[in-house]
C-alpha cells in the first residue's frame, strides 16, 4: 500500500512541484500541487486546472495528468475539492454541486494571478464525477478557454435517476425520505453520520465488473492513497441531497464557442454520461472513443489515455 505521504506516480525529471493553497468564493481554503516545467523560454505559460475522481486526491489521476501535461508544456494544477484531501471545509466528506463548480473557478483564479501563467490560456480537465463540475464551471466560467473530460459522470443525474436513469419516481421517494430521517439523526446527535464505505476493504466476488475495477484502482497498491474517500472512507449519509435536485448541465450549451473533448472508454459502464454530453453540447465538440478502455483506464493507464490528443487540442484552443 501507498503511504499517505506517497503520490500514485512518479514525479517527472521535466517538471517541478510545489505544494500551494488558494481560497474559492466560500472562504475555504483549497489545497493542491502546482507543476511546471523546467524548459521555458520566460514567455508565460499556458495553463491548465485539474481535478478528479469524486472521491480521490490529487496524489492520484489528477496528479498523474498534471505531471504528464506539465511535460509538454503546461502549467499545471492539480487540487484536493472543498471538504475533501488536505483541503479544508467543515463537515468534511461532503461534496456540492455549488461548490465544488466553485473549485474550479477558484482554481483559475489561482492560475491567473501566477507571473508564469498566460491568463488567457487556461483551461480545465475534469476526471470521472469532476468531468461534470469542469463542464458546468466552463458554462458560467467564461475565462476558461476549453475543457476536457475523461471517464464522465454527471454526478447529479446518476444520484437524481441512478445509473442509466432507471430508478423510479417510487424509489427516488424512498430515497428522499430517508435522507430527511437522517437529517434527524444527524441533528439529534450533532453529528454528520457517514454513509456506507464506498469501496469496501474485501469483494464478495459477484459485484458487476465495474465495481471489481474501481476496487483494483483504490484498495491495491496502483491507485490506493489514505486520504482518498474512495480508498478508505465514506461520503456522509446525506451527501446526495443536493445533487438530487440540481442538474449541473443545464447550461452545458453556453460553453460555445469554446470548445469540448470528451473521452471515453470502448468498454466503460460510464460511456453514455460522455455521448449524452456530447449530443448535448454545442460546437465546437468532439466525442473520443478510447478502444477497449474501461472507466478507470483512463484513470492512470499511460497506454490508454491520448495524451498526445489532449496535448494538441489545449496547444490550438488555448489562443
Amino acid at each position: 500500500m501507498k503511504t499517505i505521504e506517497k503520490y500514485t506516480f512518479d514525479l517527472s525529471d521535466k517538471v517541478t512541484r510545489q505544494k500551494i493553497t488558494f481560497k474559492n468564493r466560500y472562504g475555504i481554503t483549497l489545497t493542491g500541487d502546482l507543476y511546471v516545467p523546467k524548459k521555458h523560454n520566460n514567455k508565460p505559460f499556458p495553463a491548465l486546472a485539474i481535478c478528479g475522481p469524486f472521491g480521490a486526491v490529487k496524489e492520484q489521476s489528477s496528479g498523474l495528468y498534471a505531471n504528464q501535461l506539465a511535460e509538454r508544456g503546461f502549467v499545471t494544477l492539480a487540487f484536493d475539492p472543498s471538504f475533501t484531501g488536505e483541503s479544508e471545509g467543515n463537515p468534511r466528506n461532503v461534496a456540492s454541486p455549488d461548490i465544488n463548480t466553485e473549485d474550479f473557478s477558484s482554481a483559475v483564479d489561482f492560475l491567473g494571478i501566477q507571473k508564469i501563467v498566460d491568463r488567457n490560456q487556461i483551461g480545465i480537465i475534469g476526471i470521472c464525477g469532476w468531468a461534470g463540475f469542469a463542464l458546468n464551471a466552463a458554462a458560467v466560467d467564461k475565462r476558461i478557454k476549453a475543457v476536457v473530460t475523461t471517464s464522465m459522470y454527471d454526478m447529479s443525474r446518476v444520484m437524481a435517476k441512478g445509473y442509466y436513469d432507471k430508478m423510479t419516481k417510487e424509489e427516488r421517494t424512498k430515497i428522499l425520505e430517508k435522507l430527511g430521517e437522517q437529517r434527524w439523526k444527524d441533528s439529534e446527535s450533532g453529528l454528520f453520520h457517514a454513509g456506507e464505505l464506498i469501496n469496501p476493504e474485501k469483494l464478495k466476488g459477484d459485484e458487476p465488473q465495474f465495481i471489481k475495477d474501481y476496487y483494483e484502482y483504490y484498495r491495491t497498491s496502483r491507485g490506493y492513497h489514505a486520504r482518498s474517500l474512495n480508498s478508505t472512507g465514506s461520503w456522509n449519509a446525506t451527501n446526495p441531497l443536493s445533487f438530487m435536485n440540481m442538474p449541473i448541465l443545464t447550461y452545458i450549451t453556453e460553453i460555445s464557442p469554446r470548445p469540448i473533448l470528451l473521452i471515453a472508454g470502448e468498454n466503460a459502464h460510464s460511456r453514455y454520461f460522455s455521448e449524452d454530453a456530447y449530443k448535448s453540447a454545442s460546437e465546437p465538440k468532439e466525442l473520443l472513443i478510447i478502444p477497449n478502455a474501461v472507466h478507470v483506464d483512463l484513470y492512470d493507464k499511460i497506454s490508454s489515455i491520448p495524451f498526445d490528443k489532449i496535448e494538441n487540442f489545449f496547444k490550438e484552443n488555448l489562443k
